[in-house]
């Protein structure tokens, strides 16, 4: 199942500041950790900032589903910016976006971090909890105030603000405190001395309760345990707590009925005062229970017989249940002693993110023009120097006019089971270079879908490879070519010399936005047809104008009613000076075939449509040259083995994956070997509106793991 953990990390990501800001947070360690225990039960976990570009990341990681499919979900963990009520802004975003998510609804919320109304609802279920007063100012009426009262912000958690006081002038000072240093009104408790208690919750139908814990106060029944307690030096925790058996049966009673009086949903956190006569008292309830490694709740959990890793799971099950009724099976579990391969895989890939765009950004950033050899060979060496650390060897083709051809092997016997083609050029000169830059669900830069991001997915998964020992067992060859964006005329023959080592043949070019792999690509040819008035009077410029165009359209009509050609001008001008009588024009035309009998078919039109021009009018010369660059990949039974195999993978691992014919060509069309050939492994991206080159940051991860499982299959 795809899982988006959502946690608050970048607070700037807000239109303005407004209202109160949130002082609790999850460390990145921890939810690493969460991260870590929902992979190793076999899901596809994704961590999402919580700022306000949550809704387009979760647009691109969980959209929208087809029948019959698993729906994601989210493990929120994030506690809010700013503004009241913030533990309700995340799931009141994910109810509008219909994604389902773990822990109570924006109600439930808005109600338990309201310790007032909280009070409020349990005094109307019978439940015991301490007398209270509410105060907006130092300046209300305190009279009424029976000592000693507690002091906490009305809507906060986390202990922030306590404080214990015995007398009318400490009081105002309290309340003074609260209202001018977390904006909100004050709730002033009647303090119960004795014993500190918690019963943690889990479920729904049935809620089961934990053994109740004690926070050690050391025997002292003034204490309380502050916030400095829980973030540096947190107290001694006593589960189960050294009670009888009646007064835990009481606790936990009252703790599922205060949990449902407030229409709470998959797990929360009861905290309650024990008084030296034994009467119970709860004092409030946590809606998002902290899952911080030294606090209460994991801690009760573990006695319960539930581990970190079996914790965080049975918080994602209950919360399946209550939408889908049960979790579709997968594979693994969070029991197994033995992780499933892609979950180990998962986790090292998620590990090296960070990494993986640093280098990404390296090779962006680099001009990678086809001319610019010293740009072609500094990324080649980058590349180099990834593949040495794991264990491949490099045999560089010196090329002064486009750069070095390289090619990479681990194996030594020369055969292969695979052979990665990665390209590392394009077309875009040093001053129309887009340098990288990096958006909260986006990575944008030349050449990142086209060529770049492949080449990170590749280094990532092959040390994902290394990582779980298994590169060893596999012999693979990578050739980095320099020449793609005009035919691969340089490479073309190491190319096919290095595919006739190998079993099969992968090309890391990007996926589209809907996750595709790429199994058939059309062929390329390319035309320059330019024309000329050598009689240059001003009569005839209209002439060779009409006839320009003229021709250009009937060739453009070839591919009318066609669906398997496509051609198309571009770079077309034409030039004309009425005065001195000058006309010229010139245009290329790309064309695009599926199979090698309709080039012929476009060729013969083409050439006959200019031989027609020239026929039209002694006063021009026209001319017409170029010709096929590259044939097609068409889709073969072997190429439709392999992508059955990744897309078996990919439902394994809920990754997106859909099956494209690529109107465009590519290097990986220069092969003539007939075996499975499938391309577009790379990240999914594409251009935007602009123009841009992008690519999804979680692609990467997704893409790298899919190949890495891949490279592993027996095939």
């Amino acid at each position: 199942m795809k899982i988006a953990i959502i946690y608050n990390k970048d607070l700037t990501g807000v239109i303005n500041t407004l209202g109160m800001q949130n002082k609790e947070f999850y460390s990145e360690a921890n939810v690493k950790r969460v991260a870590e225990s929902l992979e190793k039960a076999g899901h596809n976990v994704h961590i999402l900032d919580g700022n306000m570009y949550i809704i387009e990341r979760l647009q691109h990681f969980m959209p929208r589903v087809i029948d019959g499919e698993q729906m994601g979900m989210v493990f929120n963990m994030a506690y809010g910016i700013q503004g009241e009520s913030r533990y309700t802004h995340i799931p009141s975003m994910l109810e509008m976006l219909g994604i389902p998510y773990v822990g109570s609804t924006p109600a439930g919320h808005a109600l338990a971090l309201d310790k007032v109304m909280t009070k409020i609802v349990w005094q109307n279920h019978q439940l015991p909890t301490p007398d209270f007063w509410v105060f907006n100012s130092a300046e209300d009426d305190l009279s009424t105030v029976h000592y000693p009262v507690i002091v906490k912000p009305k809507m906060e958690s986390v202990s922030f603000g306590l404080k214990v006081v015995y007398n009318q002038e400490d009081l105002r000072e309290a309340v003074n405190f609260i209202v001018s240093e977390f904006q909100q009104q004050a709730l002033v408790e009647q303090f119960i001395r004795g014993r500190e208690f918690c019963v943690g919750l889990l479920g729904n139908n049935p809620v089961e309760a934990f053994p109740v814990l004690e926070i050690d106060l050391e025997g002292d029944p003034d204490a309380i345990q502050t916030v400095s307690d829980k973030k540096e030096k947190p107290r001694q925790k006593v589960c189960p707590a050294n009670i009888s058996p009646e007064l835990t049966e009481k606790m936990q009673k009252f703790s599922i009925d205060a949990f449902k009086a407030l229409g709470l949903r998959d797990f929360a956190r009861v905290d309650i005062r024990l008084d030296e006569n034994d009467n119970i008292y709860l004092l409030e309830i946590n809606s998002m229970a902290s899952l911080g490694v030294s606090g209460s709740y994991p801690h009760a959990a573990k006695v319960a017989g539930y581990d970190y890793q079996k914790l965080v799971n049975r918080m994602l099950d209950v919360a399946a249940i209550r939408y889908f009724g049960a979790l579709q099976p997968i594979e693994g579990n969070a029991d197994s002693k033995k992780l499933p391969l892609h979950s180990r895989l998962r986790t090292f890939i998620r590990s090296r993110n960070d990494q993986a765009e640093a280098l990404l950004e390296k090779l962006v950033n680099i001009n990678t023009h086809v001319r610019n050899v010293s740009g072609i060979n500094q990324a080649t060496n980058l590349i180099k120097t990834e593949l040495a650390s794991l264990g491949f060897t490099q045999e560089v083709l010196p090329n002064l006019e486009v750069g070095n051809v390289t090619y990479f092997s681990n194996s030594y016997d020369e055969k292969l089971d695979w052979l990665l083609v990665l390209s590392i050029d394009d077309q875009q000169k040093l001053d129309d270079q887009e340098s990288y830059y990096a958006t909260e669900h986006k990575l944008y830069g030349t050449g990142i879908w086209e060529n770049k991001g492949g080449i990170v997915t590749t280094i990532l998964a092959l040390q994902a490879l290394r990582f779980s020992r298994l590169i060893k067992k596999l012999k693979i060859g990578i050739i980095v070519v320099p020449d793609t964006t005009i035919g691969g005329k340089f490479s073309k023959e190491i190319l096919n010399t290095k595919a006739e080592l190998a079993s099969h043949i992968l090309a890391l070019h990007g996926g589209n936005e809907e996750g595709s792999v790429i199994t058939s690509r059309s062929g390329s040819a390319n035309y320059t047809y330019d024309i000329k008035l050598v009689k240059n009077t001003p009569d005839n410029v209209p002439m060779v104008s009409s006839l320009f165009y003229k021709t250009l359209a009937s060739i453009v009509d070839i591919s009318k009613n066609n669906p398997d050609v496509v051609l198309a001008p571009y770079n077309t001008s034409f030039k004309t000076n009425i005065f001195k009588g000058f006309a010229s024009g010139s245009s290329k035309i790309s064309v695009r075939f599926n199979n090698k009998e309709e080039y012929d078919t476009i060729d013969k039109k083409v050439n006959k449509f200019v031989a027609l021009s020239k026929q039209q009018s002694k006063l021009i010369n026209c001319q017409l040259h170029g010709g096929i660059s590259r044939l097609p990949m068409p889709e073969s039974e072997e190429s439709q083995h392999v992508y059955e195999l990744i897309k078996k993978l990919s439902k394994l691992t809920d990754i997106s994956l859909t099956k494209e014919h690529r109107w465009s060509s590519s290097n990986i069309c220069n092969i003539v070997k007939k075996c499975a050939k499938v391309d577009g492994l790379g990240p999914m991206g594409g251009y935007d509106n602009k123009w841009a080159e992008f690519i999804y940051r979680s692609s990467v991860t997704d893409r790298a793991l899919l190949l890495a499982l891949l490279l592993n299959e027996k095939m």
